[in-house]
């Protein structure tokens, strides 16, 4: 389910499985695609697929056994940005980038972040962690 929060901000909980990063972009998608130009959906998509994906395979649910997706739309000039956190559980390990092998199965997901962001980071809460990443679309703002 999305919910629209202080008018430019949306979240979405999604199930901790392997999933939640397909319904988190599905509900986000149907969100945004009028909101943001197509490519810039597209990366913005990526990033949430790759840091839910991570938070299912890396990290701990929230108590509600859920992973909540938040994306909010920042009009600036010249270009829009979205802030996307997606909040999980926490885990014992801290998030980050490794160098995978061109034969590697897994281990590109905050190295296709950082190339797709702004920047990102880490946020450690009293109830688990915070994965965040800010994206800024194409000059001239991405409002359609």
């Amino acid at each position: 389910m999305t919910a629209a929060l202080m008018g430019r901000t949306w979240s979405v909980l999604v199930p901790h499985h392997v999933s939640g990063a397909r319904l988190a972009r599905h509900q986000l998608t149907k969100t945004l695609a009028s909101r943001i130009r197509p490519n810039f959906l597209a990366d913005v998509m990526t990033v949430v697929a790759e840091l839910v994906g991570n938070a299912v395979r890396h990290a701990r649910p929230l108590p509600d056994g859920m992973i909540r997706v938040t994306c909010q739309l920042i009009p600036t000039w010249p270009s829009d940005t979205i802030r996307i956190r997606v909040t999980d559980g926490g885990s014992s390990g801290s998030p980050q980038l490794r160098t995978a092998t061109p034969e590697a199965l897994n281990g590109r997901g905050l190295t296709i972040v950082a190339a797709l962001a702004r920047r990102w980071g880490v946020e450690n809460l009293g109830t688990g962690r915070c994965v965040w990443a800010e994206l800024c679309g194409p000059d001239t703002g991405s409002i359609l």
